[in-house]
């Protein structure tokens, strides 16, 4: 296990580990259609209620797109309101805000749109589902005024009260964060003052995770720093800590992040993409705090638009995916106790305007699969990559709230073979992308899993032993006294 930056290796080359075969193998005529587009970010969540998780492709200069998985082929889904034709959306975000089990689909607007020069500014819309139509609830009269119309860059969620009820936080250049939530009538009020979130800040990024508990904090990346992290204080109270911990790294211009236990020490670590300075893997020590351990290679400067930590390959051990913008994409696996750069295969893309990433079992076979988006620039298709089959055993575990929506935010600890797993269904993925909210485990050849361990946002855990493997397990809210189901 690492305790300290000695453990990486030094020296500023990529060395390709003899035996790793090409971890990528490129798909995207499984696309249907796939025109070249100006993608500002996708999430993923369920549109029409059918229990599999879509692709919501949100655009900065054309109608947002809903793609679905048909058994055979990523297709086009009736987007209906949701394409919202007139508006330049910037990011969207799935979450259940009135607990009602239903998530809710928040898109992040540009302003000023694509329209003429004086036209009215475009709010931010707030999409609810009612039975097969969906509403723009920022839209009602009762919600006009509070409905945000101010620039944003990027979006998280959060259950503050541990109700099962998220707020939805916006972040913005040189502006307080905001945080939205919806009364029990249906209002939409802004609650960032209340909660202690509203501090100025040149946000271009929000990650929501366990970050120094158990329950879910808030990571904020800015432009030339400082970042600012809110540590979670229990009922719906956060204070902001990024300078006290070590996160605050006050030269650098934060561009996307993840999270993951790094050195398989049990603790949540944090890794942090750049504009143009040096990328970030910050270590949490015991103590509390973090620290800078980054191994030259993955600290190599280049524009990162997206960090994805996934088990592709269902090894054990997570992958960290790098997705740039105009340079070859890049590939880190942990090898003989280290971070060592791989072969990504055909998701290099060297010409590749990377501007988004998410990953998905799109099919259902048990290994993750890789969508990317591209634009700022030039408009360019979605890739598709299919991760290169190993036969690994694996587990997927996906926790739902009382209501029986995805529990973002929620944490899922695995032991097997003598080791821990760690994984965190992230209430924002540091960037203007969503992943899927399950926790995937990959377990390379062994047969049993000893303890499956859920942790939800108000901090209800269930324990489960010897669970069956190569399955999506369903993890209900322990105050339903439900099993967990397939």
């Amino acid at each position: 296990m690492v305790n300290d930056g000695a453990a990486f290796p030094r020296g500023g080359r990529v060395t390709l580990y003899p035996g790793d075969s090409l971890m990528f193998i490129a798909c995207s005529n499984l696309i249907v259609p796939n025109p070249p587009i100006s993608c500002a970010g996708i999430a993923v969540g369920d549109i029409d209620g059918d229990g599999r998780f879509d692709f919501v492709v949100i655009c900065a200069d054309a109608p947002n797109r809903v793609l679905s998985w048909d058994g055979g082929a990523l297709v086009e889904h009736p987007a209906g309101p949701l394409a919202d034709a007139k508006a330049c959306a910037r990011a969207a975000l799935f979450a259940d805000m009135d607990g009602d089990g239903r998530e809710e689909l928040y898109i992040l607007n540009d302003p000023a749109g694509p329209g003429a020069a004086g036209a009215l500014p475009t709010p931010d819309r707030l999409f609810a589902c009612f039975g097969n139509r969906w509403v723009d609830l920022a839209a009602l009269p009762e919600n006009f005024a509070a409905a945000n119309r101010a620039p944003g860059t990027t979006l998280a969620c959060l259950d503050r009260l541990g109700s099962g009820r998220y707020g939805i936080v916006v972040g913005g250049q040189g502006t307080p964060l905001q945080l939205f939530e919806l009364d029990r009538r249906g209002r939409l009020r802004e609650m960032a003052e209340e909660a202690g979130l509203d501090i100025e800040a040149d946000a271009r990024l929000l990650l929501g995770s366990c970050l120094t508990g158990s329950l879910p904090d808030l990571f904020v990346g800015c432009a030339d720093g400082p970042n600012l992290l809110f540590r979670n204080l229990g009922g719906g109270q956060y204070e902001e800590v990024a300078e006290e911990l070590g996160l605050d790294d006050p030269i650098a211009t934060a561009s996307a992040a993840t999270i993951l236990d790094a050195d398989g020490d049990g603790l949540v670590d944090l890794v942090l993409g750049t504009v143009d300075g040096a990328q970030r893997l910050f270590q949490h020590r015991a103590g509390g705090g973090f620290v800078d351990v980054t191994p030259p290679e993955m600290a190599q400067p280049g524009p990162v638009r997206a960090i994805i930590a996934a088990d592709f390959d269902n090894d054990g051990y997570e992958e960290l995916f790098f997705n740039l913008h105009g340079q070859p994409n890049r590939l880190f696996a942990w090898r003989e106790d280290r971070w060592v750069a791989i072969d990504v295969g055909d998701a290099a893309e060297p010409d590749g305007l990377g501007t988004a990433a998410v990953v998905a079992d799109i099919d259902g076979d048990g290994q993750l699969e890789l969508l990317l988006g591209h634009g700022d620039g030039e408009a360019q298709p979605l890739s598709l990559f299919l991760a290169s089959p190993t036969g690994n055993n694996w587990l997927r575990v996906l926790p739902l709230t009382a209501g029986g929506a995805p529990a973002r935010g929620a944490t899922v600890c695995l032991t097997a073979g003598g080791r821990r797993q760690l994984r965190s269904i992230t209430s924002g993925s540091g960037g203007p992308y969503q992943r899927e909210p399950v926790a995937h485990f990959g377990l390379g050849d062994l047969t049993q899993v000893d303890l499956l361990e859920v942790t939800w946002p108000d901090g209800a855990t269930l324990k489960l032993e010897q669970p069956d493997l190569c399955r999506l397990m369903v993890a209900h809210h322990p105050s339903l006294g439900q099993q967990p189901t397939c």
